[in-house]
């Protein structure tokens, strides 16, 4: 009986994805029976606490030169051994073509049903396709180190290395994607990854990579691609132009990526025969680091060569509310210590309020003060230069403000309940104030365009900045959702916080996802990652004000930059229009 072209598509691809266990040495050539062969042992794991509930079958290839006097390199692969894995390392690693690696084969999680009359649950969607790092915090902080607790056969223990320039990963369809996010989250835990016929498409967010690819600053990532003009192209998307977008897109990026195209279909036939190749490539010139490409032009535009995050201080709770005065010395808080700390010119940190009554967003206004939303005393201060303080307003629950040039103040005022909604207040020069807004989900970062008559409020609980034009009075019109940020797979929105603007016209939020750079037409031109994957707020200092200073959790780092920030409490900047 003739199967349906749909339902012959669907068995061909669970037909092509189940894992064959090759024996060690098969496929190779007769005369080169002498290589030494590795051994491989299956083992079960069912402790998962990332994966609560699943049991999962893994393999450990060992090869014969492997000494536990020093750490094995090591390879991971999705869906059990493939490729004749464990034959092509024997012959790879007796010509020293690659070093000694230790492969681990592992199958997607499935929670068992409870009686023979229910399915199991499969997770192999949910684990390989979906981006974020639950799969790779999986292998990193349960597999690897449970691969580590058995030994050969011939009792030597396991010891794998934990640099990530000695590890590589991969898979095949959504093993592939699940290879690459692996890689793509922790390039400190994998840096070389094979993806045969990879699963780029729309099942669980994988669509975004080439867009993501191109806008974030590059990591330290070399890849192979394989896929076949016969690939999949079905309700998810389209595998084989999918996989060919990847591979512009790390064109584009700047990284080392090499591909091999064919005419196969989903299945592993075209896969098995490059591997080798592939291989060796992603292994060459190993122990020499893989390296990071130079990223987009507009990325190039912003960030200085060799200038990377560096570390000004650390050890707080929760910093907060940098903010620039004339001379380029930025201020922050640590809110749950209710302290503020001055960052001098020379880098340098100093305390400057011993109680700043637990300030959160700050900015300088023209008078030289620093004005400050105060939340124990739901109060807007400003501060001279000796941290005396005066009462600007009272009753606002504020979060961030900026000061304009001609002394207005904008605060934002986010919702503590469902029932009350957020507020953008206006406070004049004279010290009146208003509400000029209200509607947003959770207002939060606020700033100034560079000319000054647009005013920038994020909304944390969306994927949206507004943008408002200042009218002659202060008030706020033509609001619109202008700026259309990233989300990252593990939220439901951007958790827009911190912003700044440069002379250019660019606006920079801090978001879960890194600082998000946008052009004035509203569009995220690309997206800067800070050391430690966590940033409240940013600002534009230092002496010549080309220094972005990022408040992250318990720490603070600052980037030197091409370009210079735009001051809000200075003369308005007129920037070139935008390239529509």
């Amino acid at each position: 009986m003739m199967l349906p072209h749909h339902r012959f598509l669907a068995l061909l691809t669970v037909m092509s994805l189940q894992a064959t266990t090759f024996a060690v040495g098969a496929d190779v050539p007769k005369s080169q029976a002498d290589i030494p062969k590795g051994v491989v042992t299956k083992h079960s794991f069912a402790q998962s606490k990332i994966f609560p509930g699943t049991v999962r079958d893994y393999w450990i290839y060992v090869p014969k030169q492997y000494d536990p006097a020093k750490p094995a390199c090591v390879y991971v692969n999705q869906d059990n051994v493939q490729f004749n894995a464990p034959a092509v390392f024997d012959r790879l690693i007796h010509e020293k073509e690659i070093p000694v690696v230790i492969g681990i084969f592992v199958t997607h999680g499935r929670v068992k049903a409870l009686s023979d009359s229910a399915l199991d649950r499969f997770n192999r969607s949910y684990e390989y396709d979906g981006l974020g790092d639950h799969y790779v915090r999986f292998l990193l902080e349960e597999l690897l180190p449970e691969v580590e607790k058995q030994t050969t056969s011939d009792g030597r223990p396991i010891r794998l290395s934990t640099d990530g320039n000695d590890r590589c990963i991969g898979g095949s369809s959504s093993g592939a994607i699940a290879a690459f996010t692996a890689a793509w989250e922790r390039p400190d835990a994998f840096r070389r990854v094979f993806s045969s016929i990879g699963t780029y498409v729309g099942l669980r967010g994988g669509n975004v990579y080439p867009t993501l690819l191109r806008k974030f600053e590059p990591k330290p990532i070399r890849i192979f691609l394989q896929d076949g003009s016969n690939d999949l192209n079905i309700y998810g998307g389209d595998w084989w132009m999918a996989n060919q977008e990847m591979e512009r897109a790390f064109h584009f990026a700047g990284y080392e990526v090499s591909h091999a195209w064919g005419e196969g279909g989903h299945n592993g036939t075209h896969a098995t025969e490059v591997f080798p190749d592939a291989i060796r490539w992603l292994w060459k010139d190993w122990p020499n680091a893989v390296k990071a490409g130079e990223g987009s032009t507009q990325l190039r535009e912003i960030l200085l060569p060799g200038e990377p995050w560096t570390l000004v201080a650390e050890g707080y709770k929760f910093t907060e509310g940098p903010a620039s005065n004339g001379k380029g010395e930025v201020f922050f808080n640590d809110i749950p210590n209710a302290k503020t700390y001055k960052i001098s010119l020379d880098g340098t940190v100093s305390l400057f309020l011993p109680d700043s009554k637990k300030a959160n967003g700050q900015a300088f206004g023209p008078d030289g003060r620093l004005y400050a939303v105060v939340t124990e005393t739901e109060q807007v201060l400003a501060y001279d230069a000796d941290g005396k303080p005066t009462v600007v307003a009272d009753g606002i629950r504020g979060n961030d403000l900026i000061v304009r040039n001609d002394g207005t103040i904008y605060v934002t005022n986010p919702s503590r309940t469902n029932a009350e909604p957020s507020k953008v207040w206006m406070i004049r020069p004279g010290g009146e104030k208003q509400v000029v807004d209200t509607g947003l989900k959770f207002s939060n970062g606020v700033t100034l365009s560079p000319d000054q008559s647009l005013l920038y409020v994020a909304d944390s609980r969306s994927r949206w900045v507004y943008s408002y034009q200042i009218q002659g009075d202060g008030t706020l019109a033509s609001k619109q959702r202008y700026y259309h940020l990233h989300e990252p797979d593990s939220a439901d929105d951007s958790g827009a916080d911190g912003m700044c603007v440069d002379r250019d016209g660019r606006l920079y939020v801090a978001t879960r996802m890194g600082v998000q750079v946008c052009d004035q037409a509203g569009r995220v031109n690309c997206i800067i990652p800070t050391p430690n994957g966590k940033v409240s707020n940013v600002r534009i200092g230092g002496e010549h004000f080309d220094t972005l200073v990022a408040t992250c959790g318990d720490r603070v780092y600052k980037r030197k930059l091409k370009v210079k920030g735009a001051n809000a409490f200075q003369a308005p900047v007129r920037p070139a229009p935008p390239r529509l």
